[in-house]
């Protein structure tokens, strides 16, 4: 028998009992559309996550005061890093920064809605908002002029302005209220990736010069110093260079804790690996029960065919010819639920760029050479048992079987 007969057969063998093949695929289908969709997922999800923690500060290393052995309140406020510490890091570094910041933090209370509430206040100067990723929603940030003149200016975050003015365009030109002085409100800003109150924007702050806000604040404090790396080779040595000059410029019980997000970044990256790993291992585990299904009906089928193959081999046909055409029908069954499921774990992926355009789903050629290769190779494997049952049977027996 021609490898072609044997297709033939093979065909004509599963249309005769369509709704049976169906079933078996069934298992096959589900289990490579569900290959494609884990892999999407995971690098969907990886690249999302990955992109938000870099939108937070891209390259960015930050520096905090975390302890001392103080013997007094005066030589704390002494180790705590001060405007002379972010102006020498930035005189140190040079090119090798994109900006160098510091942040002061205050409170006072101002009326809104006819209520008294508390509201945090942040000092920073005009490399702030490149640094933190702050995305203008009306009016302008700082420059330096505002900055070294110490006028008084004052930025709003989005939920603020909408509370106090009804909108982002109606807060700028309006005055705020700060610390018995009256501020002019030149622009409204917002995060462009939310970090959800961890760091030292709450959703509701006003941003004022660094410079004006010191007069307010009984002790010098920046917390934190924010430095964005020029290049993301960098950010380990300047990491190191920052904790340094921090150090060198204050007592030696002083601890400072310079960081990056390079450890985050990382920690994403093996959390979202093993996710997929896991979520793989599930799909692998479809895959074999389908299989087992493969197999299972194969084997019936075997049985249920025994006169048809003993009446094929007491008319010439080999044993490597039965075996063949059985090998055929489970590869068939499986390519097809294969071949299936790769096409509904695309078109789902794709269909959602029908309804939104703000994700960009990827589609890994490899996950569907995998589903495929596997589709192939379970057919492969599982069909040979009862294809090699059924090239064994012996035609005088075969065909006395009722």
């Amino acid at each position: 028998m021609f490898h072609g007969e044997a297709l033939r057969s093979s065909f004509q063998a599963l249309r005769a009992n369509k709704f049976r093949a169906f079933l078996t695929a069934l298992g096959l289908v589900i289990g490579n559309a569900s290959v494609i969709l884990v892999v999407t997922i995971s690098l969907t999800s990886r690249d999302y996550v990955l992109d938000q923690i870099q939108r937070i500060g891209s390259n960015l290393v930050y520096a905090q005061y975390e302890a001392g052995n103080n013997p007094s309140m005066a030589a704390a406020a002494a180790d705590y890093i001060k405007i002379a510490d972010v102006d020498a890091v930035r005189a140190q570094l040079g090119a090798r920064a994109v900006a160098v910041t510091g942040v002061m933090n205050s409170f006072d209370k101002m009326r809104i809605q006819g209520r008294e509430e508390d509201v945090a206040i942040i000092g920073s100067d005009h490399y702030y908002p490149a640094v933190r990723n702050l995305d203008l929603l009306a009016g302008r940030f700082f420059d330096d002029s505002d900055v070294t003149q110490r006028r008084r200016v004052a930025l709003l975050m989005e939920r603020l302005a909408r509370r106090l003015f009804g909108s982002q365009s109606a807060a700028v030109g309006q005055t705020v209220k700060l610390h018995e002085l009256q501020f002019t409100v030149i622009g409204t800003f917002k995060e462009k990736t939310e970090s959800f109150g961890l760091s030292e924007l709450s959703g509701e702050n006003v941003l004022i010069p660094m410079s004006v806000l010191r007069y307010f604040s009984p002790i010098e404090r920046i917390d934190p110093m924010y430095v964005q790396a020029k290049n993301s080779d960098d950010v380990l040595p300047i990491t190191q260079i920052v904790k340094s000059i921090i150090e060198a410029r204050h007592r030696e019980g002083a601890r400072y804790r310079v960081e990056n997000l390079a450890a985050i970044l990382d920690a994403a990256r093996r959390i979202a690996t093993v996710l997929t790993i896991v979520l793989m291992m599930v799909s692998a585990l479809a895959l074999i029960i389908s299989g087992i299904g493969i197999m299972n009906i194969m084997l019936v089928t075997v049985t249920e065919r025994t006169r048809e193959i003993g009446l094929r081999m007491a008319v010439g046909a080999a044993r490597r010819d039965v075996l063949q055409q059985f090998l055929a029908e489970a590869v068939m069954i499986s390519l097809a639920g294969g071949v299936a499921g790769i096409v509904i774990g695309v078109a789902v992926p794709l269909s959602v760029r029908y309804f939104t355009d703000e994700f960009a789903i990827p589609i890994s050629p490899i996950s569907i050479l995998v589903a495929f290769t596997v589709s192939l190779i379970v057919g492969l494997v599982f069909g040979i048992l009862p294809a090699n049952r059924a090239a064994r049977l012996n035609p005088t027996e075969a065909l006395r079987y009722e």
